[in-house]
């Protein structure tokens, strides 16, 4: 006891604890997959409308159905094994309906000026 204290620095930080191994190795549980199927499709109802709307209005209409799918459940028909093991992004919910509106909204412009057949020419 030589009568000094030994005071902790003030700026002392414990210790920071090792990383989670499990959170370095964990997967995102949502995927973005859907957005350029989503992509391809509308380009291709586009494509597809000098032809006949029908498939334009045909593949908005499984655009649609298919954005109000993925908010339910994990049933996918976009997908080539029609179940996804990690639901998809919000940003490719909104990508899916916004396409699936636009080509519908493409259809109905495509109709009402008549710039493209309702039924395919043979």
């Amino acid at each position: 006891m030589s009568g000094e204290r030994v005071y902790r620095s003030p700026y002392h930080r414990p210790a920071t604890p090792p990383p989670n191994r499990a959170a370095v190795n964990e997967q995102p549980q949502r995927s973005n997959a859907a957005i350029p199927v989503a992509l391809v499709l509308a380009m291709l109802g586009l494509y597809l409308s000098q032809f006949t709307i029908l498939l334009t209005g045909l593949f908005g209409v499984v655009l649609f159905l298919s954005g109000v799918s993925f908010l339910s459940t994990r049933l996918n028909p976009l997908s080539p094994h029609f179940y996804l093991t990690r639901k998809p992004s919000w940003l490719a919910i909104g990508v899916i309906f916004l396409t699936g509106l636009g080509l519908l909204a493409a259809t109905y412009w495509l109709f009402v000026h008549r710039l493209a057949p309702v039924f395919p020419k043979f």
